[in-house]
């Protein structure tokens, strides 16, 4: 059976207290999420992360700063950056950029390195976020170490009024580990983003289907025993229609992008790209990428799309695999069979390929 991909649903919710219209999280990178992105994104349905800990939050006009990091040559933007983020981060402006998100009377969900959550839990909650996410290379639920403080994330979650989502992870055990703790969503992914170089300098990672699949089984079993349903969020590695779709057949309820976006009209660098972990002062593990300006960011998620490539409309991709596949809803799409099929992109495509068109542009 197949339905009317209108009258099937792609809301997302991550229990009683969190849902959007649209399953897409725009990802925590100061080149696309700025305060007015996250507004553009709230209008239209989603929601985009603001980092903490990035340049939003270091300067109060953080507008030049994005600008300098955009047309800085290659030679030099890893110096650009690392000089960039020396700026320590500021809590009033933490509190004043959620604030301005809040006023405009769209979601609003933040990001922060595990080091720092504990201390921000107040003004993060006090300015009033939906969403607070701990975000790192790798979370687990036990870590040791000598020299700091272990996050434990089941205190975090007694300390918090609002939705607690950790990551990354990609692996079954150690979702489930952290299901256990209370957390509400689980960020899936190591290395797969655009603008990330984890797997080429720590050669640390997962193909996101098999990780999504692995997560989305250990949410499955979390849930048989007993436990609530925690959203798993596909993170990053996604660059068109295909992908997203792919990524919820496996598993996932919500998808998190920032490639993609970053070619909006509304980015905040306007057409650039780089990694939470590309500015690390010991090690980086992301690069600056140009992706240019393609589209608005409306049409990158609503459409309607103004090319053949899958890179717009997303939701429109999402509701036609839903009603091609028979699926009511996102829950019904995760039970769809999926195959192995590396040809699936190429087969009978030749005259796209030779002429550089459609699905042969790549």
């Amino acid at each position: 059976m197949t339905l009317n991909p209108d009258e099937v649903d792609i809301g997302f919710s991550m229990g009683a207290r969190f849902s959007l219209p649209l399953p897409f999280w725009g990802s925590a990178m100061d080149g696309v999420v700025d305060v007015d992105f996250a507004i553009a994104m709230g209008r239209l349905g989603g929601v985009a992360v603001l980092n903490l800990d990035g340049v939003h939050t270091r300067y109060e006009d953080s507008a030049p700063v994005i600008r300098k990091i955009a047309e800085a040559d290659k030679a030099t933007v890893n110096a650009v950056l690392k000089e960039a983020y020396r700026e320590p981060v500021k809590p009033n402006l933490i509190a004043e950029r959620i604030k301005a998100i809040k006023d405009a009377g769209v979601p609003c969900a933040v990001s922060t390195v595990p080091a720092r959550a504990e201390e921000r839990v107040d003004v993060v909650q006090r300015a009033g976020a939906d969403v607070y996410i701990v975000q790192g290379t790798v979370l687990t639920a036990r870590h040791s170490s000598r020299s700091y403080h272990q996050l434990a994330f089941d205190e975090l979650v007694r300390a918090c009024d609002i939705p607690v989502v950790v990551g990354n992870c990609v692996q079954y055990d150690t979702a489930l580990e952290l299901m256990e703790t209370g957390i509400a969503g689980i960020l899936v992914g190591v290395g797969p983003g655009a603008a990330c170089t984890t797997r080429g300098v720590l050669g640390v990672g997962v193909p996101q289907v098999t990780a999504t699949a692995d997560v989305a089984a250990a949410r499955d079993e979390h849930m048989r025993r007993g436990g609530m349903r925690v959203a798993v969020i596909t993170d990053g590695g996604m660059r068109i229609g295909a992908d997203v779709c792919k990524a919820f057949a496996a598993g996932a309820d919500a998808v998190m992008i920032g490639t993609p976006l970053a070619g909006a009209e509304e980015s905040a660098s306007k057409g650039f790209n780089w990694g939470m972990a590309t500015p690390d002062p010991n090690l980086p593990r992301g690069t600056r990428i140009h992706v240019g300006t393609k589209a608005t960011l409306r049409e990158i998620l609503l459409g309607p799309a103004r090319v053949d490539d899958g890179s717009q409309n997303f939701a429109g991709a999402l509701r036609s695999a839903l009603g091609v596949c028979g699926a009511r809803d996102i829950a019904e799409f995760q039970h769809v069979e999926m195959v192995i099929a590396p040809a699936i992109v190429s087969e009978g495509k030749v005259f796209q390929q030779a002429q550089h068109v459609g699905m042969g542009k790549s």
